[in-house]
């Protein structure tokens, strides 16, 4: 009788246990595009460190295809099933903001959280939190050493700016018929981040109510981008002849190639010497800030823990401690120690000029019908390039067509 009573007795507790070990378990669903498939066991290792520290909270995870991913999430929000924590890139962010679906993580971030100020900057709206920058990537200058040093012309400094650059690009030029001396690619991307070098060129008003891309300082921004190429420094599409910029540099036949970080792998083997010096500046400093965020929904359940989860991704040891080792983008935080095995890879020698861009990034302009601004800005580009208009005339069609997309 004891005995049975014993087991009875051991029953009930074990079944009053169980709602409360349930309760004692929040479940956080993260959707990510950029951790598959590549890097779904670098993600692992991040979540079980997090679970780790935080045993009250499991991680669950949901992957979509950057081509279907916002169309998902999109589907998400508006039935009310939007995941607690999400991968939001830029440009993505300011819509997602803007429209109320994001938590203001004002009051819900560590002070400690070691990010780089601009880059925490880059995710906030209206003043408020809205998001985490979790990862970025930037463009710099990448120039041939050894064509450089043939030209007898100095390597480029950070203080250079875009005048240094056409006259180095001179010389380079002078070295041969097939060599040229720079390739900055006439596009929305390169335009916008110019004008933030020019820092006079912007697309838009403060108040976004109208664009103002066919300024005086616009017009001349996208003259100086046409230049490289009405000068012969800069090979137009048919001189390139289907060879991208990234092959001809590859080449050894190119002299100075603006493009981005991730180039870094397939330059790698070049058989010449090579670096990278952050960008010249026309009036100022800019680069491109290309980054993603970590985002809580603001309908979420579990925002205490759907936020410890962002910040852990954004800015944990463990989690830019994995990406650096995995190469699975770049951490965006003023940290140096997280960076010394990346530093100490070469080629590129300067990698220190990742992080110096990062002192002075730009974004890009960004309104709800986003797509329809890039491809009618790139369309009138293109006629700019091809003479078919002058800077002028093209930069006027775009302020036309800007401000009836906004309206």
């Amino acid at each position: 009788m004891f005995r049975r009573f014993l087991l009875l007795t051991l029953l009930c507790v074990l079944l009053a246990a169980l709602p409360a070990a349930a309760q004692d378990t929040t479940t956080i669903r993260y959707f990510t595009f950029s951790a598959a498939p590549d890097h779904l066991e670098d993600l692992d290792t991040i979540i079980a460190a997090f679970q780790e520290a935080n045993p009250g909270i499991t991680v669950e995870v949901e992957t979509a295809a950057f081509a279907d991913y916002f169309t998902l999430l999109q589907a998400g929000v508006a039935s009310g099933d939007a995941p607690d924590v999400f991968e939001l890139n830029y440009e993505n962010f300011v819509t997602y903001a803007a429209n109320g679906a994001l938590l203001d993580l004002s009051g819900m971030v560590s002070a400690e959280a070691p990010f780089y100020p601009r880059a925490l900057e880059a995710f906030q709206y209206d003043g408020k939190q809205m998001a985490l920058p979790a990862t970025f990537s930037t463009v710099l200058l990448f120039y041939n050493a050894d064509l450089f040093d043939q030209a007898g012309v100095s390597y480029p400094t950070a203080e250079w700016n875009w005048a240094d650059a056409v006259a180095a690009a001179q010389s380079i030029r002078a070295l041969g018929e097939d060599t040229w001396g720079l390739f900055s690619p006439v596009q929305f991307w390169e335009f916008y981040k110019k004008a933030g070098q020019n820092g006079e060129c912007s697309f838009f008003n403060a108040e976004m109510t109208e664009s103002t891309i066919n300024s005086p300082a616009c017009v001349s921004t996208l003259e100086t981008m046409i230049s490289f190429m009405n000068d012969d420094l800069m090979p137009t599409a048919a001189e390139l002849s289907g060879v991208s910029d990234s092959e001809l540099f590859l080449s050894g036949k190119l002299g100075m190639l603006v493009t981005g970080i991730w180039m870094f792998g397939a330059f790698q083997d070049a058989t010449f010497n090579w670096d990278v010096q952050i960008e010249p500046a026309i009036n100022q400093n800019a680069h491109h800030f290309f980054a993603n965020g970590v985002a809580v929904s603001a309908t979420t359940q579990n925002a205490e823990a759907a936020a410890a989860w962002a910040e852990f991704m954004a800015s944990s040891e463990t989690a830019a401690t994995v990406r650096v080792e995995s190469a699975w983008e770049l951490p965006a935080l003023n940290q140096p120690e997280y960076f010394e095995a990346y530093l100490e890879q070469t080629p590129p020698a300067n990698r220190a000029a990742v992080f110096m861009a990062l002192e002075s990034p730009v974004t890009p302009p960004v309104i709800e019908r986003q797509n329809e601004m890039q491809d009618a800005v790139n369309a009138l580009l293109t006629q700019a390039v091809d003479g078919e208009l002058t800077a002028q005339e093209a930069l006027d069609q775009a302020k036309a067509e800007l401000d009836a997309l906004i309206q």
